[in-house]
């Protein structure tokens, strides 16, 4: 498998091995993997980086994940504790079509009592400030703003607005901010949701998955999680199945990530 990826140090400039990225984690508390979701070698790297992460620090290893909502927390939990099957956990806590890319870890948590935090924001609510904007959250009960950081969430206008904005294909494209802030309150909430985790387990090594854009250039749910937790130390990763895997040009990823892995383009996606 090494020969299907390589993992630079933006300030080592050079190639690294995971071994590395776990011993820097020595001076940080929370690690963001940022990924392509249809990334097979990258959903190997995160098991793997998992697994060293954990045997690094035994008992003070934890994950956090994208890809389960707030309100899925009871069910997850259920399940690591052998307290109800994988098909119901698959049903309670609406786990994403490719479940599967993501289900080593879950099992390796399971069998090693790793605590998983579910860091999503519920997707009804996210759907719901893309139509209405970050104001119809205050009709909410008090249930459903449990599932979420504290009102009202700071939407992260300058570089992030403008690398949205990009990446949506201009203001225009956009139809208005309710977009965008959507995707705040998405940062918002896996912010939030680590840097609760965080403030009660000080000494624990926190590895959190998500979406590439979440955590580039540490803005996003990592930019959220400083606010949050202002003294907690982040280390990202940037990963990304590149046309340029064979000879590639270092320079024009390095702003994105601590370390940056690239991945054969070539290799089968998941989904």
């Amino acid at each position: 498998m090494e020969q299907h990826y390589k993992i630079y140090s933006t300030s080592r400039q050079k190639i690294i091995s995971l071994d590395d990225i776990v011993n820097d984690m020595a001076n940080a508390d929370v690690l963001f993997f940022g990924e392509e979701h249809n990334d097979s070698t990258g959903h190997y790297l995160e098991y793997a980086l998992f697994k060293k992460l954990f045997n690094k620090y035994p008992g003070d290893a934890a994950l956090s994940m994208e890809m389960f909502e707030t309100d899925c927390q009871t069910p997850l939990n259920e399940y690591l504790h052998d307290l109800i099957r994988e098909k119901s956990l698959v049903t309670d806590a609406r786990t994403w079509p490719n479940y599967n890319d993501y289900k080593p870890m879950i099992e390796y948590a399971r069998l090693n009592h790793i605590p998983v935090t579910a860091a999503n924001a519920p997707s009804r609510y996210t759907h719901l400030v893309s139509v209405d904007g970050l104001s119809a959250l205050n009709r909410l009960d008090e249930t459903g703003l449990s599932y979420l950081p504290p009102l009202p969430i700071d939407t992260a206008t300058g570089p992030y607005y403008e690398k949205f904005v990009e990446t949506m294909g201009g203001h225009g494209a956009m139809g208005g901010m309710q977009l965008f802030q959507a995707q705040n309150l998405w940062d918002a909430t896996m912010g939030w949701s680590i840097a609760k985790f965080y403030k009660t387990h000080r000494d624990y090594k926190i590895l959190q998955i998500n979406g590439g854009f979440h955590s580039e250039e540490k803005l996003g749910a990592a930019a959220q999680l400083k606010k949050y937790a202002p003294k907690v130390r982040i280390l990202n990763i940037a990963a990304y199945a590149d046309d340029s895997f064979d000879n590639p040009d270092w320079t024009k990823f390095t702003k994105m990530g601590d370390y940056i892995i690239l991945t054969d383009p070539k290799l089968p996606k998941t989904f």
